[in-house]
């Protein structure tokens, strides 16, 4: 029984410091909590002091044999459990009353081999729609009602901005600037950004038809709907029963905004049935905008400003995470690259030198 008020009371005490100190997400905190339930489950609930080499070698293999008997491949899942308890005991390990109890080289034991850690931490080759793919699936919209109207708009916006489905359920209409095209993402103003960032990114233009339908849906709900700046840039359907069938039907939105970003699944999915194309996440496209933004940098600055622009701090995510290119689009680039004795004539000693950084900074992540 002691035992478990002392956990309780330490893993109070370590999530204040997670929400307060660290600026966790309350669902980063939750995760994070499993991860130390599990410890407890796996050593009945005794005290976290009595942490030990042994213990954590018997609990990866506890873990395995967990994930085995569920029949799943959980390796992903058990390396991001023990990363986070090894964060947990290295924590405890400055605790009063546990530094002279947690060897910190015992916690280092709470790891996957070598080969298993890179092969999850190794970017995978993410599937996207390629801009002739987003075209149909937009042309195949039929305008009915402003339903349509947005769900047009809201496919070439997910491209066209490169944005995570998340900060674009939650865009205002303010934080669009039509003239500009740019989007200010401001977790102040609401935009569930990644890790709350605020950041300033701008609409490509990949294709002035895609464009055109932004333009006119942010337009039509200022003039028509008469949607403010704290109104949602894709706002929710309006649901109404109708009173000839009593069945609840919805042609227009209302100024409010989805609970979270399941809407824009749902609608990808569904129009991509009715056009009979293949679906893609939402995320997919912030692949396909990155992709097709890469392919026409020719500068080492134009290179900078597309990472910049999908709101990357190390240009190395782009090239890495965003940049790996498909087999066919590899042979392509690959034909295509003039391999004479001049070519190389072509970039400026400046551009090399700023290249070779990028190169480098991308390598360190890997």
């Amino acid at each position: 029984m002691t035992d478990n008020i002392n956990n309780e009371r330490v893993k109070r005490a370590y999530v204040n410091w997670l929400r307060e100190a660290k600026g966790f997400a309350e669902s980063t905190i939750t995760v994070i909590e499993r991860a130390t339930s599990l410890w407890e489950e796996f050593s009945g609930h005794e005290g976290f002091a009595k942490f030990s080499q042994s213990k954590a070698i018997k609990f990866k293999e506890w873990l395995a044999e967990r994930t085995k008997r569920k029949g799943a491949n959980g390796n992903v899942t058990n390396y991001h459990i023990l990363r986070h308890l090894k964060t947990f005991f290295h924590w405890l390990a400055t605790q009063p009353g546990f530094k002279s109890k947690i060897d910190l080289s015992s916690v280092s034991l709470l790891s996957l081999d070598r080969k298993k850690v890179r092969e999850i931490i190794s970017p995978k080759f993410q599937e996207f729609p390629s801009l002739e793919h987003v075209r149909k699936l937009v042309s195949s919209i039929e305008i009915y009602s402003e339903i349509d109207q947005r769900d047009r708009a809201l496919i070439s916006f997910l491209l066209l901005s490169g944005m995570r489905d998340k900060a674009v359920a939650s865009l205002p209409l303010g934080c669009f600037d039509r003239e500009k095209l740019e989007i200010r993402q401001l977790p102040q103003s609401g935009v569930d950004t990644k890790f709350s960032k605020s950041m300033v990114t701008y609409l490509w233009k990949f294709d002035e038809e895609l464009l055109k339908h932004v333009l006119d849906w942010s337009l039509y709900l200022e003039e028509v709907k008469l949607f403010g700046a704290a109104d949602p840039m894709f706002p929710r359907n309006k649901v109404e029963r109708s009173p000839e069938t009593l069945v609840f039907c919805s042609s227009e939105t209302e100024p409010k905004f989805w609970k979270g970003a399941g809407s824009i699944r749902r609608i990808l999915e569904l129009r991509s049935k009715e056009a009979g194309l293949r679906y893609y996440k939402p995320h997919s496209f912030r692949h396909a905008a990155s992709h097709i933004a890469q392919s026409y940098c020719r500068t080492p600055e134009q290179m900078r400003a597309v990472s910049q622009n999908l709101g990357h701090e190390n240009i190395g995510t782009t090239i890495t995470t965003y940049g790996k290119l498909d087999q066919f689009r590899l042979a392509d680039v690959i034909r295509s690259m003039d391999f004479s004795p001049d070519a190389g004539s072509e970039i400026t000693e400046t551009e090399a030198r700023v290249l070779e950084n990028m190169l480098r900074k991308a390598r360190k992540r890997i």
